[in-house]
């Protein structure tokens, strides 16, 4: 998450606030909230201070030039920094809802963490409450979301509570789903507007399994999708571009579209550089134009069968002329960059960039900048 040094009111109280100006404030204070006013002179910082001193206890002053006002924030006072939970100028929009997980996927750009963490789950209730705007989407994400039974339920409606107009995008590996108490919590009745992100990287167990480093994996995902397909959610399906993935990768796409056709789309996706991927970095750093044939191959099996696909985290120039159209902008921004070499390239606007790690990773293809648009 995007990370913001500044000097902090002494005393300020940790915990999630919504960024105002000092000239706002007064029109949207409510004491159920908590609110951090952007002070950058001694007046804004010492009339933030009379408020407090007037007993309004949910206000105090921060000093930085990177706060913009809407955001939503959780201090950190030990380290006089915030941290970014909410943003209405991104793109794209995400709460972090736990970092367990019950799998290991090779290429995992989140390594999870075994402990309990119900504290992720309350910050992202609270964060809801704190934002003024409501994102066109919303991602709920971890680890493993579904670990969290009857909180991913709450999380979920609390969303469609506050943010009626929202539409939710769970990220789940999709193995918990077919267990029926769950999907009764879940879809009995289902929460409105919801997408399920599910990834899927084999054809067989064999290779699913040994990607998500869980036996058993591929059989509990093509439960839950069956599951979820049973009553009746949209599914993205979503395919990351290893070397065992790819090595396979018409084979799995044959697959999807004869077995799965009620997917809504297909997603092929650079691998992130951080996390367990630097661990497998034999096996996760690929040059995708090395494999322009099978991904060709792939897209035009999934066209033969009607089924949208997508690429993201991709270069434009890490893919044939002709995969260009399928290509997203979609690296959030705030690990967002481009490269020396892309400053001069004709679908810089169109493109998604690279993960801001990549000079400590590596980038999907040998970035060469693109001479004109076709």
């Amino acid at each position: 998450m995007r990370t913001v040094r500044c000097e902090l009111q002494p005393g300020v109280a940790p915990g999630v606030h919504r960024v105002v100006s000092a000239d706002e404030l007064a029109g949207v204070w409510t004491p159920e909230l908590r609110f951090l006013v952007v002070a950058n002179t001694p007046e804004e910082k010492a009339q933030a201070e009379r408020l407090v001193g007037s007993e309004v206890k949910n206000v105090a002053w921060a000093a930085s030039a990177d706060l913009m006002a809407g955001d939503v924030v959780t201090i950190d006072t030990a380290r006089s920094k915030v941290v970014v939970l909410y943003r209405e100028s991104d793109r794209h929009h995400s709460l972090f809802a736990t970092n367990r997980c019950n799998s290991l996927c090779l290429m995992c750009s989140q390594p999870p963490t075994p402990q309990a963490d119900p504290w992720l789950i309350e910050e992202a209730m609270v964060t809801l409450c704190h934002m003024r705007t409501s994102p066109a989407h919303l991602g709920i994400t971890g680890g493993e979301p579904t670990l969290l039974g009857g909180d991913l339920v709450r999380l979920l409606r609390t969303v469609r509570a506050l943010h009626p107009a929202t539409c939710i995008e769970v990220l789940t590996n999709g193995r918990r789903l077919a267990d029926p108490a769950l999907a009764s919590m879940l879809f009995e009745p289902p929460v409105e507007n919801v997408s399920w992100l599910v990834p899927l990287y084999g054809h067989a167990s064999y290779l699913h399994d040994f990607v998500v480093q869980a036996p058993g994996a591929f059989d509990q995902t093509i439960g839950g999708l069956l599951a979820l397909q049973e009553h009746g959610q949209p599914i993205q399906l979503r395919i990351v571009l290893i070397e065992p993935v790819l090595q396979h990768l018409k084979d799995l796409a044959d697959f999807i579209a004869r077995n799965l056709p009620f997917v809504r789309e297909v997603a092929l996706m650079a691998s992130e550089p951080i996390g367990f991927a630097l661990a497998n970095r034999e096996l996760c750093e690929v040059d995708l134009l090395d494999w322009t044939e099978v991904l060709t191959g792939a897209v035009a099996i999934f066209r033969r069968y009607g089924l949208p696909v997508l690429f993201m985290n991709t270069p434009l120039c890490a893919l044939p002329t002709g995969l260009r159209g399928f290509a997203h902008q979609s690296i959030s921004d705030w690990k967002n960059v481009f490269a020396a070499e892309c400053e001069n390239c004709a679908a810089k606007q169109q493109c998604s960039g690279l993960f801001a790690w990549h000079e400590r990773g590596w980038k999907p293809t040998r970035i060469q900048p693109i001479q004109e648009l076709v």
